[in-house]
């Protein structure tokens, strides 16, 4: 017998809050690389059967921050040195591109968004928990990346570009740690005030160079590691 509406309706509800709050606890940097996801505690926790976690969880492999390893378990996804940096090279890249056609093709009325997407992440410079400034960072930064989405007019570049958001965060909180991030907000958010006067003078090079430095110097935020993995 097919499965009723409302219950099916509930199911999928259960499910996106099981996804959500897995993705924002590994975001977070609340499960260290390599660690064991153990499906058991997640469906106590959460209440749930093991299709609703297994189906977040296959989510969140497909985004790669998230390893299912058969007849064993699941794991938070684990990368060298190497592949983060190629990672950010290529993520730069991309960012570059939705900048640049955000320049050319931004309308006068997302300016004031843009600004004011700048000032919010500015305003994390008075606060004196490094942590907060850290957390606070992670959603304001990505927001003001967001309106230059909006910006570029193209659902095809920002959709593509949001599985990559969601690596970087893992990156940072995971990997690097909070510390660096929290001590690197001013320089950063200069950064984001070079990106926004080049898109308001239309200035798609600019914007193109600006945007791709920025990103590709996330990397420094992981110090001067060799080491293999991460």
């Amino acid at each position: 017998m097919p499965e009723p509406a409302a219950n099916a309706r509930s199911g999928q509800r259960l499910g996106k809050v099981v996804l959500d709050e897995l993705r924002e606890r590994l975001l977070a940097g609340r499960y260290a690389v390599g660690s064991r996801i153990s499906i058991e505690e997640v469906k106590a926790e959460f209440g749930v059967s093991k299709q609703p976690v297994m189906d977040a969880m296959r989510r969140l492999e497909a985004t790669g921050i998230v390893e299912i390893i058969p007849q064993s378990g699941c794991r938070v996804a684990h990368y060298s040195m190497q592949e983060i940096r190629d990672f950010f090279n290529l993520f730069g890249r991309f960012e570059g591109e939705i900048a640049a056609a955000a320049a050319l093709r931004r309308s006068d009325s997302q300016l004031a968004e843009m600004d004011e997407a700048w000032r919010q992440v500015q305003e994390l410079e008075n606060l004196a928990d490094p942590q907060a400034r850290s957390h606070g960072y992670r959603f304001r930064n990505r927001e003001f990346h967001l309106v230059i989405h909006r910006m570029s007019h193209s659902r095809v570049m920002a959709d593509l570009s949001e599985r990559m958001w969601d690596l970087s965060d893992f990156f940072i909180n995971t990997v690097a740690g909070p510390r660096p991030l929290s001590d690197s907000l001013h320089d950063r958010n200069h950064d984001h005030d070079v990106i926004r006067t080049a898109i308001r003078s239309r200035s798609a090079d600019i914007a193109r160079v600006a945007m791709e430095s920025h990103i590709i110097n996330t990397i420094t935020l992981f110090g001067d590691s060799q080491d293999n993995t991460a």
